[in-house]
């Protein structure tokens, strides 16, 4: 049938996934770093993304396309609610942990050691925006290896922050973006940026300075940068 449907300009696109976020439908996803229409009998066209796209690479056009199907976009969430991984860790669904100190990953003779995570998601690229945990939060930006360097990483950095990590160069993916969406939309008091010395860990670094200027908000914010055997060099 001819219909309205979105259109995604892939030369436009940046990756950050603000789009998908904001399809309530499921109809759009991150796929080899770019947004794409995973199902076009998922979208409505009625264009809520849209305004969600900060690169502007998302139009609506009319074309033949299926009908959109609302039943199937209720069943597939009404799955994705029900499933979980095999670990029992929720895939993208938003939740805040309320940690008791005793929460561990270790061998039965090891001593224990509290987790600091205090939400889930923790990639940059799957926390959504509006997530609830964010308000009022104190916000740790980490490059995903500083946690392996630095030993007591979640007691000095986690502890009373929201976690959000990511790599550059590995993602290969411009964070500002959604970081910018992130600090603008909710209530950050405080931003903490963790990175590692070698020079391709200062694009996380860039990302969330750039975040916090295009916020057009004035929140306290620090850089601390880890070496590779797990000194703090700045602190």
């Amino acid at each position: 049938m001819l219909r309205n449907i979105i259109r995604i300009d892939e030369e436009k696109c940046n990756g950050c996934g603000l789009c998908a976020d904001a399809c309530h439908e499921g109809a759009i996803g991150i796929v080899e770093g770019k947004a794409k229409l995973l199902r076009e009998d998922y979208c409505d066209g009625l264009g809520n993304c849209l305004p969600a796209c900060p690169t502007g690479a998302i139009t609506i056009e009319k074309r033949e396309a299926p009908e959109f199907n609302e039943a199937a976009v209720k069943e597939s969430k009404t799955k994705s609610q029900e499933e979980t991984l095999p670990c029992g860790c929720p895939g993208n669904q938003s939740k805040t942990i309320r940690q008791d100190g005793e929460r561990v990953c270790k061998a039965p003779e090891e001593p224990k050691t509290g987790s600091r995570l205090s939400q889930w998601p923790v990639q940059i690229k799957l926390a959504p925006v509006n997530a609830p945990f964010f308000n009022g939060c104190n916000l740790l930006i980490a490059a995903d290896c500083t946690a392996y360097a630095c030993g007591d990483f979640h007691t000095r950095f986690m502890k009373n922050r929201v976690t959000l990590i990511g790599c550059p160069k590995l993602d290969n993916a411009d964070y500002s973006e959604k970081l910018s969406a992130i600090i603008r939309n909710n209530d950050i008091k405080s931003v903490t940026v963790v990175r590692m010395e070698v020079p391709c860990c200062g694009g996380i670094e860039h990302a969330a300075v750039t975040a916090l200027k295009n916020s057009g908000k004035f929140i306290p914010w620090q850089v601390v940068t880890v070496s590779v055997d797990g000194r703090i060099l700045e602190d």
